[in-house]
């Protein structure tokens, strides 16, 4: 069908003709009476049977005007004036009143009818009031948080603290918190999800006041209102920061009317009955058909009706749409009349019938209506598209929503409207990704859940920790029949959920569609410049407000895209066989700098794009061929060249790093997709995929390109796809990438995009939807301690009996809905299908890293695992968010086994290199994440180091469901025999890392305990007090980072013990010593009876649940053992004189261990360790015999070398004792000030600073210093 100014360029008017009756042969008019029984039936009166054709008055188009203005009469005869209405005040377009009846800062929408919070707890009201009748308004919920809707008079005074409900003759709903306000507040309603709709209906005939969500009451919320003369009730809303809704007060159709309710603004009634008329006029002509031969009207299905270019017809739709087409531009009528005509249309045909009628529709709007007028209906159509999918509500084969998308698809084959709306509407004034968004139904029953998954399920997996697990429990028979069940109920909504996620597939490759370039732009053309914008908003609005796409419509978004990128990709590689598959994808290197794609302000690994072209823009000449314009280089600002200076991004702005992937869900998959490493993995690449670039053979100078960064409105498709003597996006091609292109490259631009849609925001949200599936573990393990204290609780305690039993219902009820829930996100956000697009998205990324660097699953996490092994430490890495994100999913590899493996599989060159910049001094880059990598390595293999759970929670508390679990260890001895012979090399590797290794420790310790003494003041005062959860996790912080430092010094000695006991070595004495320093220090600190550590832990305050003995003190023992038991008798009694020559020790803390309050009598055994104290002893499950032995002997010996140290010391002048530590006598002279220390701290002072302690001279050497021989030789002298 040809549309207007593509060769049938009609005007309404030009189709009145003159009554010649010649002029019907001419044009091809049929005669009098088939014209006359044509019009007729057209046009018959509505609710009259059609009169007899004998005494109905001949109707031609001379008068056919006249007939058709009196057809759409209206009688006016009992309606109200459109405007002052009784009980009503203010306009009669009801808006919000956005100029003096609001409190705090809000956003108002365009239309006056759309807010979002922009402050505290902002206010506004509409700009009518009601005093009489029964009247009800709509409001559209966007965001489900704190939110409080109702009614107030204009008397009302609010703040940021008080809103509506909050004050006198103010009332208001809750669905945050499921209360009703008015100054007092009481439980009311249900909980309100984002895509509900809150009907607020007043009757000031009665004084009451209700709710309705989705169309169901809630009940009477109010009663006995304030009425009278002065009381007029306005709508209003109060809500908080980043919260978003939409009003309807009549400006369309309610989607939930109320009988004997009307809308605060009225409907135009006699717009909507001549709307309805021509609308059935315009039905007719789709539905009979002229047969000028038989001379009769044929009635014909619309599916099959087409316009055959009968003047007789163009001339009759001519006269209806010029009455048809002014009323197509208003928003009610779109939505009332035109939207319900195609949606019946697609709900009773088949969808090729309905798309085949929509698309003659759409013909005849853009043939009989003016531009503006179709190009508002279109928009307002969209608009009311949206909104009904968005706000419908969830049944079980999610009917409404493909309906919705139905008709979307049938709108968007229509190739000028797929145009117009990509280009106008779409990503401008719509945010369209709700097409692809699937909402979660927060209420299972209402959603119908009950019906696909009548059974429920969850995992009864053991989570205790025993000496050994013996046994793992088997499933029942029951629990076997349940699971089934279960799992045909999530295929059954998984199979409803796949054809909702189509019908949205089919949406993205209408848009993506580049064959439709008749006459104009291929629409994938228009929709990449929409998609980069959107990109770019999203970015430069991260964290801001307000935020254009939320991250769970992203994530859906990315998964469509992705499914028609493939699509399109492996089509484009049917017709070319030398391209790629798209298993094969990446982008190309150029792309990242040939100025083709705007990546904005987007972050690189060496910082921002515009300070890359200057620092490299030699580089890009001799190596990337590629010249960089000098009027770009000048455009730049000198902010771009002091990046490094910029702050690093705070924690509330940084994007979260850590993925998990998945968790513990409840049906199978692979589990190579439940890795947490591909996420971190991932969140790292999102951001890395740019060009690191190594050397590339130098070009000629005629060969080089000068490129220019383009913006997205410039770019044409040529910019793009280039032609025979352009390369488009791919300008600049390395000597290294392979001539034939990959794919279109138009293709390429939307691969990156996703890329970035994963960084922006994907991978939060992935992170947060695992909490559903951690909701259920805990469930389930309360469940299951409850039915063990059920079957353990005395039948004669009645009263215990009824509350756990109570108890069992509760967690059995909330396990039923929490995993009818996890069902729904499995489906819609955790399938198989879904993971393994990240996976692909994944190794799109590390294809591309390579392409640009040059350097099956286990192949690809052995390739992520050389890239974060070269690049975690990389000096050219500037972004402080990237750097941390490197480091993190470096730390994730090494925690898991099959990626631990992974690590060890790159070559040999690159792990050394690995390891030599783990051992690189802390002080140098955040040392705490770099020390729990090296821990992890270790973990398995030290002292009582093989728990996965905290062996002090389960002997303390072992009923306890919720305790925090740590990953199983899995130690690497191939990257520990790295560390060691990287610390036996060079005279400076082992003593600057463990420098910085003793000054963290010593740091981190006095850190904690500071905080102890602080909680432990609060603790005790009268009054009553709270601890800041905050400083209670630092405090816990503080204490695990002392604990995993001692963990990386006690591997060190297990594997390098001579870099601490070869006093050959210049700085040995010095390092063993500080050990032996800081040893002392904190078993004195953690062993002492009823001190400061000891009362802390008996509090067992809440974030302070690793807080304990244990971990620290075996940490300790660790370290005493391998110093004082193995290796050559010389070495341990070297260990053994140096501690016990530090003045902290004591003996005492070493019996602490085994729980003896004193050291034994020489020759006797140990007596049974007191049930009340710490011992080793106590944790036979997690400690072996042999360490137990181990630990005997160590005592042992300290106990015999002490008291013969005793017997042999001699008393100490003050004099002669060290003037810095008051605890080593001197030992050692300063030149060339003479001033004079023992040797352990000179030695420490030596690391950091050259410095002379007391006269700040620079010091040239230290000697040694004897007493005795300076005596002897100043009386020589003498």
């Amino acid at each position: 069908m040809a549309s207007r100014g593509t060769g049938m360029s009609f005007s309404r008017k030009s189709y009145r003709l003159t009554s010649d009756a010649e002029k019907s042969r001419v044009t091809g008019i049929v005669h009098e009476k088939l014209l006359n029984d044509y019009l007729h039936h057209i046009f018959s009166s509505p609710g009259h049977a059609p009169p007899a054709a004998t005494s109905r008055k001949p109707l031609n188009f001379q008068n056919l005007p006249e007939h058709l203005d009196q057809l759409l009469q209206v009688d006016s005869e009992g309606e109200e004036s459109q405007g002052q209405v009784e009980g009503r005040l203010g306009p009669s377009t009801v808006v919000l009143d956005h100029t003096g009846g609001f409190e705090g800062l809000l956003l108002v929408d365009d239309d006056l009818l759309g807010v979002i919070g922009h402050s505290n707890f902002g206010t506004i009201r509409s700009t009518t009031c009601v005093y009489k009748g029964k009247w009800v308004y709509e409001v559209l919920i966007s965001s489900q948080g704190l939110m409080q809707i109702g009614w107030c008079t204009i008397n009302c005074r609010f703040n940021q603290e008080e809103g509506v409900g909050d004050t006198h003759n103010s009332y208001a709903y809750d669905g945050n918190r499921v209360r009703k306000w008015n100054v007092t507040t009481t439980n009311y309603g249900k909980a309100w999800a984002a895509g509900d709709i809150v009907s607020c209906l007043i009757d000031l005939d009665d004084g009451t006041l209700s709710f309705c969500l989705n169309g169901v009451s809630l009940g009477t919320a109010f009663e006995n209102l304030s009425r009278g003369l002065g009381m007029a009730y306005f709508p209003a809303i109060s809500l908080s920061f980043k919260e978003s809704v939409a009003f309807n007060f009549g400006s369309r159709p309610l989607r939930y009317p109320v009988t004997g309710y009307r809308p605060l603004q009225d409907p135009p009634c006699a717009d909507l009955v001549q709307a309805q008329r021509l609308l059935g006029c315009f039905r007719a002509v789709l539905s009979v058909e002229l047969d000028p031969v038989e001379g009769r009207l044929v009635e014909k299905e619309s599916s099959k009706w087409q316009l055959q270019g009968q003047p007789t017809v163009l001339l009759t739709l001519a006269h209806i749409f010029h009455h048809f087409a002014p009323l197509l531009r208003k928003v009610y009528l779109v939505e009332a009349v035109l939207m319900s005509f195609l949606l019946g249309i697609v709900e009773k045909g088949t969808p090729a019938q309905a798309q085949s009628v929509v698309h003659q529709v759409l013909d005849l709007l853009w043939l009989f209506m003016e531009d503006y007028e179709i190009q508002d209906c279109l928009k307002q159509l969209m608009m009311s598209l949206l909104r009904l999918y968005r706000f419908s509500p969830i049944v079980p084969d999610l009917g409404l929503q493909i309906h919705y998308l139905r008709l979307t698809i049938a709108i968007l084959r229509h190739e000028k409207s797929r145009k117009f709306l990509l280009s106008n509407v779409l990503f401008d004034v719509l945010r369209s990704v709700v097409f692809f968004y699937i909402k979660s139904p927060l209420r299972v029953e209402e959603a119908g859940l009950q019906e696909l998954i009548p059974t429920t399920w969850w995992p009864h997996c053991s989570s205790r920790e025993g000496k050994e697990r013996k046994e793992v429990k088997e499933e029942t028979a029951e629990e076997r029949l349940r699971r089934r069940a279960y799992e045909r109920g999530c295929h059954r909504l998984k199979k409803h959920i796949e054809v909702v996620e189509e019908l949205q597939v089919q949406i993205l490759k209408l848009l993506l569609d580049n064959k439709d370039d008749n006459g104009g732009e291929a629409s994938r053309y228009i929709f990449l410049t929409k998609f980069r914008k959107f990109l770019q908003e999203n970015a430069s609005g991260r964290g801001n407000m307000p935020m254009l796409c939320p991250p769970e419509y992203m994530v859906c978004f990315l998964h469509r895209l992705i499914s028609a990128l493939r699509y399109y990709w492996d089509e484009y590689k049917a017709s070319n066989p030398r391209a790629s598959f798209s298993e094969e994808a990446y982008i190309p290197p150029q792309i990242f700098y040939n100025g083709k794609v705007d990546y904005f302000d987007l972050q690189r690994l060496g910082g921002l794009l515009s300070h890359l072209r200057k620092t490299l823009k030699d580089d890009l000449a001799s190596k990337a061929n590629i010249v960089i314009d000098p009027l770009e280089l000048q455009a730049a600002t000198m902010d771009d060249l002091d990046e490094d200076e910029e702050p690093a991004p705070t924690a509330a702005q940084r994007p979260m790093q850590a993925l998990a992937m998945g968790g513990a869900l409840p049906l199978p998959r692979p589990g190579w997709l439940s890795s947490p490493t591909l996420g971190r993995a991932n969140r790292f690449l999102s951001t890395a995929a740019v060009s690191l670039m190594t050397p590339r053979r130098p070009l000629s100078t005629s060969e080089k390109v000068k490129v220019r960064t383009l913006s997205v409105e410039q770019r044409t498709r040529e910019d793009i796809e280039g032609s025979h003597w352009n390369e488009g996006l791919l300008l600049g091609r390395p000597p290294e990438e392979p001539e034939q292109p990959l794919t279109e490259n138009s293709l390429l631009e939307v691969l990156d995009g996703a890329v970035m849609m994963y960084n922006l925001s994907v991978h939060q949200q992935l992170g947060k939807m695992v909490g559903v599936s951690d909701d259920v573990s805990e469930y389930a393990m309360a469940l299951r301690d409850t039915e063990d204290k059920i079957r353990r609780c005395p039948k004669q305690r009645k009263d215990i009996l009824a509350e756990l039993t109570k108890s069992q219902k509760v967690f059995s009820e909330k396990l039923d809905h929490l995993s009818r829930r996890l069902a729904w996100v499995h489906a819609t956000v955790y399938s198989q299908e879904k993971m393994l697009d990240i996976y692909w998205l994944l190794r799109v990324c590390l294809r591309t890293i390579e392409h640009g660097d040059r350097t099956g699953y286990e192949e690809t996490l052995t390739r992520l695992a050389a890239i974060l092994a070269k690049h975690f430490a990389d000096m050219r890495i500037v972004g402080t968010d990237i750097r941390d994100s490197l480091m993190q999913a470096l730390a994730s590899y090494v925690c898991y086994p099959h990626s631990l493996r992974a690590v060890e599989r790159i070559p040999e060159e690159q792990r050394i290199a690995m390891v030599r910049n783990l051992l690189a001094p802390y002080e140098q880059r955040p040392w705490a994440q770099t020390n729990w990598i090296l821990v992890r390595l270790w973990r398995g293999c030290g002292f009582g180091y093989r728990y996965t759970r905290l062996p002090h929670l389960l002997k303390t508390k072992p009923e306890d469901a919720n305790l925090p679990s740590l990953q199983k260890p899995c130690p690497s001895t191939l990257l520990q025999q790295h560390m060691a012979d990287l610390l036996r090399q060079g005279p400076d590797v082992a003593p600057s890392f463990l420098n910085s290794v003793l000054n963290q420790l010593n740091w981190a310790f006095s850190e904690f305990i500071g905080m102890i003494q602080e909680i432990q003041q609060a603790a005790e005062r009268l009054e009553r007090n709270f601890v800041d959860s905050r400083q209670l996790k630092v405090c816990a912080t503080c204490f695990d980072l002392s604990v995993s430092l001692l963990r990386v010094l006690e591997m060190t000695i297990t594997l390098v013990p001579e870099i601490f006991l070869d006093w050959t070595r210049p700085t040995s004495e010095m390092l063993l010593r500080r050990l032996a320093q800081l040893l002392n220090q904190v078993l004195n600190r953690v062993t002492a009876e009823r001190n400061l550590f000891d009362r802390v832990v008996t509090l067992r305050l809440p974030g302070l649940e690793s807080v304990d003995h244990y971990p620290i003190l075996v940490a300790v023992t660790g370290i005493l053992v391998q110093l004082l038991v193995h290796g050559p008798v010389s070495e341990t009694e070297r260990a053994t004189s140096v501690l016990l020559a530090d003045p902290c020790f004591q003996l005492r803390s070493i019996c602490y261990l085994l729980g003896q309050p004193e050291p034994p009598a020489p020759g006797t055994s140990l007596p049974a360790p007191d049930r009340k104290r710490f011992s080793l002893q106590s944790y036979k499950d997690y400690i072996s015999a042999e360490e137990l032995a181990q630990v005997e002997q160590m005592l042992a010996h300290l106990t015999s070398a002490s008291a013969q140290a005793a017997a042999a010391s001699l008393p100490t002048s003050e004099e002669d004792l060290c003037p810095i530590c008051y605890a080593h006598p001197i030992s050692a002279v300063f030149q060339p000030c003479g001033h004079k220390s023992c040797k352990a701290c000179i030695n420490q002072h030596l690391m950091n600073n050259k410095d002379c302690f007391f006269c700040k001279a620079t010091i040239m050497s230290v000697e040694d210093w004897e007493k005795a021989a300076n005596t002897s030789n100043t009386s020589s002298a003498a």
